[in-house]
């Protein structure tokens, strides 16, 4: 039972991939914005461009993680 509860939190598609990186987006976004309001200025900008491009690596994980998986089957 265990193991069929966590099959849920496997991502299968391309499609729950991208659901899953949209979901990081907007969260990064988010804190991105409270950086700007705690840091004005430089320091704000640089940790608010810091946030999206994590994203954008851990995105580019998932992406090719996934290929990988489905040319291995």
């Amino acid at each position: 039972m265990l193991h069929r509860f966590l099959r849920l939190f496997v991502i299968k598609t391309k499609f729950e991939a991208f659901l899953v990186i949209y979901g990081l987006a907007v969260g990064a976004t988010q804190r991105g914005v409270q950086y700007l309001d705690q840091y004005p200025g430089y320091a704000g900008w640089l940790l608010f461009a810091c946030c999206p491009a994590a994203v954008f690596m851990a995105g580019v994980r998932i992406l090719d993680s996934l290929e990988r998986e489905q040319e291995m089957t």
